[in-house]
């Protein structure tokens, strides 16, 4: 089964306290270091479909993409929470 994003991020996050600590044998940290950067690759992969099904579901019957910056509505005056 694989991880959920959320689950490979808290993952890493142990990893990344595991290997702080500096307290482990080397083999165990190139074990954990490995584990670690296959779930950055996980993570990054998921990022970027969630990227790419935003940018689907923004566009319009023509096909084109309506693109707003992070904050902005659609009449271009930023939104404030």
């Amino acid at each position: 089964m694989e991880l959920s994003f959320e689950q490979a991020l808290a993952r890493l996050e142990e990893i990344v306290a595991q290997m702080d600590r500096g307290d482990m044998p080397l083999d165990k940290a190139i074990a954990l270091f490995e584990e670690g950067t296959g779930l950055v690759r996980r993570c990054s992969g998921l990022l970027k479909d969630a990227e790419q099904t935003v940018v689907k579901l923004g566009r319009n019957s023509e096909g084109a993409v309506g693109e707003l910056p992070f904050g902005e509505g659609e009449d271009g005056a930023s939104e404030k929470t």
